[in-house]
């Protein structure tokens, strides 16, 4: 921000009443409305921003004389779109009471539809007098008491004036792809296309570069349905991220709750990145896909109280965070502070925020991050209470695909199959059986079993279906999925921290080299394990989410925290010379496999007997000997090689008119043995013979027959697909 800021007072006869609804920013040819809420305040002027002929930029501040329900508010005629502006609040400055009223700091609007520029790190943007460092222990707690009189706005992004009249055309069509068709994709608006040679340099890293014919050609031939983003909500890097060179790479740091995070935007930031966003969610829609939204909700980037001022704090610090006491913050989130669902205006912007992505943005879905922070009444989770209840009835959102990550930072916060109908969540149960099964750690099979067939211990008892299980082994937090199998322990030390930050907890198996090696035998087995666990996601019942880049053996170095590395760790490779493309094949057929045929993805539990009179079972568990399991083999720890049958003779839900389908039969045979085995294949009337459709068993090929009855040699580590013949 240019240093030369200097203001201009207005008289406040400039600003029109206006009105307090809606809040933030409202257009239009006549005036622009300007209405916060800030209940406590003394104070509240809106300061609009004009670059001047020398360079320098001139700060012109209308005091906002109307009050009406908390709401400050007033119209100023003549306020153009890309206006910038910011709001200054005044009130009690009592920290030790939980006000931290300063007029010294410019806010952004939390209801800006954009955000120009980026915070600059530096004393300004504390509310507080900065200790120095050589300030004893009571020295630094009396320096918080003090407000600081240093104006912030020279390191303070503005916030923006949009009208956007983007053109959705008249027969813009939702994809609304059934949770029983979707595959998840996790991306980074930035990394994804970042290194991507057939892009123009202009758009990599943008919105628009998603729009491009080589991602979306990329992301269909894939089998990808559903594009989830990582945040792309307006966020800035954490003070003590940026003092060590870093910056918040992955984006869960918001603050501005419906601004399109800027830096993403190829064509500008004072409302361009609006448009930009639209037609990218337009041009993906067009290819038929759809655009989900990881949200940060439950903290923001002012963190705990001796963080920044920069919106929410210096508006309505006790209504918008929950508190232990006045003076001390309750912190679920692990990042300092936790938003308050349970009060009003909080819960507002919340709902606000997601029916303006949905309505304005055209968005399918959100993704919820440590969505049980959210769930609070007082301090306690409650699937009863007022932010899943809201959002529940809410005649937009309860219509989207709404995705919990069911814990956040605390011990009462782990939820996993106790969310309400229509959630569905991200299954870690999931992750964790299938990394153990495949690295022989998994102590016998019963867990996996249930993990296939769509952990019917989490969802069955409420009623939901397997595709309340949003399945996956890797995710944007932790090991890719190449290293999974190439790394025992992490390799964070880029981050800064020594090597202390991220999870000891990996379940992976370097397969007998700590990280990237010359052995070919190593590498096989590497590949090898990488085909197992993709494959066996793809074809679980549930819905699949894969991490971006793990189809093509995208790699971390081993770094399993890489939330601060806006570089090469971080971002998709897109040459071919390192590319795992036997991984991407697998992936590939298997998405293939799950979309042509329905007995792969039913949407009701399968009960292990017969859908109809004299059919076959609609599930089987079968021995290596071709014969079912019996009770003793569920609980025999050594067994690690089995076969899952799935019935298509007929399938278990009725046509769209009630009339019975029908489809093929599968066999998928696991082997997570280090040694080579034989399997059976059996003789009951499930499967007369089958042809191979996927293997990672480099003996057996896509094509090959079986016959019931016949014994085939299965490879160690591997995994073998039969249809019926």
């Amino acid at each position: 921000m240019n240093p030369g800021l200097w203001t201009d007072d207005q008289d406040r006869a400039d600003v029109w009443p206006g009105q307090h609804e809606p809040l933030g920013s409202t257009w239009s040819d006549e005036s622009t409305n300007f209405a916060v809420y800030a209940p406590e305040a003394t104070r509240v002027e809106v300061c609009l921003f004009h670059d001047a002929e020398d360079g320098t930029e001139v700060e012109t501040r209308y005091e906002l004389t109307e009050h009406t329900l908390g709401i400050w508010h007033g119209a100023l005629p003549g306020v153009e779109r890309g206006q910038r502006y910011g709001y200054r609040v005044d009130g009690p400055w009592d920290p030790e009471n939980g006000r931290r009223f300063n007029p010294a700091k410019l806010l952004l609007d939390p209801y800006a539809r954009a955000v120009s520029g980026s915070v600059v790190p530096g004393p300004s943007i504390f509310g507080y007098t900065l200790p120095d460092s050589d300030d004893d222990a009571e020295t630094r707690a009396a320096k918080a008491l003090v407000r600081s009189d240093v104006d912030s706005a020279p390191a303070m992004p503005r916030s923006v004036v949009v009208h956007d009249d983007f053109d959705w055309g008249p027969h813009e069509a939702r994809p609304k792809v059934r949770l029983t068709d979707t595959v998840v994709y996790e991306l980074h608006v930035k990394g994804f296309t970042q290194l991507h040679n057939e892009i123009p340099e202009d758009l990599r890293g943008t919105y628009a570069g998603l729009t491009t014919p080589a991602v979306v050609h990329y992301l269909k031939d894939l089998g990808i349905t559903t594009v989830e983003l990582l945040p792309v909500h307006q966020y800035v890097s954490e003070p003590d991220l940026a003092a060590r060179g870093l910056t918040n790479y992955w984006g869960y740091n918001s603050v501005g709750f419906f601004a399109p995070h800027n830096a993403y935007s190829s064509s500008g930031d004072r409302g361009e990145q609006v448009t930009e966003f639209k037609r990218m969610v337009k041009a993906l829609h067009e290819a038929g896909l759809e655009v989900i939204l990881d949200v940060v909700y439950n903290h923001t980037a002012e963190g705990g109280p001796f963080g920044p001022t920069l919106c929410f704090r210096g508006l309505d610090d006790l209504g918008f965070y929950k508190h232990v006491d006045e003076a001390t913050y309750w912190d679920v989130t692990g990042c300092g502070n936790t938003v308050d669902a349970s009060h009003p205006n909080a819960l507002r912007l919340i709902l606000d925020s997601l029916r303006y992505w949905v309505t304005e943005m055209h968005v399918d879905g959100f993704r919820f991050d440590l969505t049980p922070a959210l769930t609070r009444t007082g301090h306690m989770v409650d699937m009863g209470g007022h932010f899943l209840t809201a959002v529940g009835q809410d005649p937009v959102l309860r219509h989207v695909k709404l995705i919990a990550e069911p814990w956040d930072a605390s011990m009462d916060g782990y939820q996993v199959g106790n969310f309400p109908p229509p959630w569905v969540e991200w299954n870690d149960k999931y992750r964790d059986t299938i990394r153990d099964f495949w690295r022989l750690r998994s102590g016998g099979i019963r867990d996996v079993a249930s993990r296939l067939s769509g952990s019917s211990d989490l969802y069955a008892d409420d009623g939901r279906s397997p595709y309340a299980s949003v399945n996956f082994v890797t995710a944007h937090d932790g090991f890719t999925l190449r290293d999974l199998v190439s790394y025992d322990r992490k390799h964070n030390e880029a981050n800064g921290e020594g090597n202390r930050d991220g999870s000891d907890n990996n379940r992976s198996w370097n397969c007998g080299v700590e990280g990237e090696t010359d052995d070919p035998e190593v590498i096989r087995l590497r590949h090898r394990q990488a085909a197992n666990l993709i494959a066996t996601l793809c074809l679980s019942t549930g819905v699949p989410m894969i991490t971006a880049g793990d189809e093509r053996g995208r790699t971390q170095r081993g770094n399993n925290n890489a939330y601060g590395q806006d570089n090469e760790i971080s971002w998709m490779d897109w040459r071919p010379d390192d590319a795992w493309l036997d991984i991407y094949e697998i992936t590939k057929t298997a998405l293939r496999l799950r979309r042509e045929h329905t007995a792969l993805r039913q949407r009701h539990f399968l009960e292990g007997r017969p859908a109809i009179d004299g059919g076959p079972k609609d599930l089987a568990w079968v021995h290596p000997e071709g014969r079912e399991m019996t009770a003793g083999d569920w609980f025999d720890d050594g067994l690690h090689q089995f076969g899952m049958f799935v019935s298509g003779h007929p399938l278990r839900a009725p046509g769209p008119r009630g009339e019975q389908l029908h489809d093929s039969s599968f066999m998928i045979w696991f082997n997570a043995h280090p040694e080579a085995g034989k399997v059976t294949l059996p003789l009951q009337q499930w499967v007369q013979a089958g042809e191979v459709v996927l293997s990672t068993d480099e003996a057996h090929r896509v094509g090959d027959r079986v016959a019931a009855g016949e014994v085939i040699d299965i490879a160690p580590r591997s995994m073998l697909v039969l249809r019926e013949a």
